[in-house]
């Protein structure tokens, strides 16, 4: 068996594999324009999932299972995988620690004014009347019990915080006090101070989060989005926080990216902006080769409905 994997490996990880699976050769650190010859002969492909195209997927006689090492998979050529009947993974649940860290970071940040406070600093001004304001007893709204969302709602609720859930179904998850449908999305907008949404992108999703949605939301709550950009219609968000209907936004993922350098948003002072990097971990690649380890010994032993993380292409998660 052959897999090409187009994901840069440290060393250690690459020798770990090769002891784990002697009979299997690896052909590591291949972009993928410069692996044409090894396309037809691979069958698995180890990818980040942004760089295979249909072309690539016709060409690969072999292939019969993608392993994505990310959760995002909306940039894959579903049609052709369907068609081929390929087995697609993701890495689903590594960005869930680092992920929940960034949304307590995040919301501590703007509720203790650390961007005051370090103005304050460089200006030299001692200044006790800045208003500092606790986490516990507020309400966190998380749009997606997932792995991220249900890590996230642990450590909300280590502040003692009252978290509430939405999901497709409206069901109990661990960690959550409540949880809504998608369909009644709206109704706990009006308690929550702070909406945190971790939605993918799909053909539901893209746009749902318009004017409509927030003007629901409590005016002094806080916005932070880490799921997908395209989820939120930013045209309809900028005029709201110009108009302070919402006191402030937190967006680490944007409709396109990089975020163009005139966008308003960087120049917004109740707008955070960062670079996509919510899920950035040196323990990343590591948490994605223990899914991977587990999920080839499925394959080997062909024993592919144990594989973890398996993509319903049909539905495109």
């Amino acid at each position: 068996m052959q897999i090409l994997s187009t994901v840069k490996l440290p060393d250690h990880l690459k020798d770990e594999l090769s002891q784990s699976f002697p009979d299997i050769t690896f052909h590591h650190d291949k972009k993928i324009d410069e692996a044409k010859g090894l396309i037809p002969e691979a069958e698995v492909i180890l990818t980040y999932g942004e760089d295979l195209t249909e072309e690539h997927i016709k060409s690969a006689d072999n292939l019969k299972w993608i392993m994505v090492a990310s959760a995002g998979i909306d940039r894959l050529p579903f049609a052709i995988l369907e068609e081929r009947n390929i087995t697609v993974t993701n890495s689903k649940g590594v960005h869930a620690i680092p992920m929940a860290e960034y949304c307590i970071s995040m919301m501590l940040q703007v509720s203790r004014q650390a961007e005051v406070l370090i103005e304050n600093q460089k200006q030299h001004n001692w200044n006790r009347r800045v208003r500092m304001e606790e986490l516990y007893g507020k309400t966190v709204l998380i749009i997606g019990t997932g792995a991220i969302g249900t890590q996230t709602a642990k450590l909300c609720e280590a502040f003692g915080m009252k978290v509430i859930g939405v999901n497709s179904d409206g069901r109990k998850v661990e960690h959550f006090d409540s949880a809504y449908s998608m369909d009644e999305i709206s109704i706990p907008l009006a308690e929550a101070d702070f909406v945190i949404s971790v939605l993918p992108s799909t053909v539901k999703t893209k746009g749902l989060l318009n004017k409509d949605f927030f003007y629901k939301m409590k005016q002094d709550s806080v916005f932070i989005n880490i799921g997908r950009g395209d989820v939120v219609v930013e045209n309809d968000l900028i005029p709201l926080l110009n108009e302070n209907r919402i006191k402030h936004a937190v967006l680490d993922v944007f409709e396109k990216e990089p975020l163009a350098e005139d966008h308003p948003f960087w120049e917004m002072g109740n707008v955070t902006v960062t670079p996509h990097l919510s899920g950035i971990t040196k323990n990343y690649l590591p948490r994605v080769m223990v899914i991977f380890h587990r999920n080839l010994q499925y394959y080997c032993h062909h024993q592919l409905t144990s594989m973890e993380n398996i993509i319903a292409l049909e539905k495109r998660y």
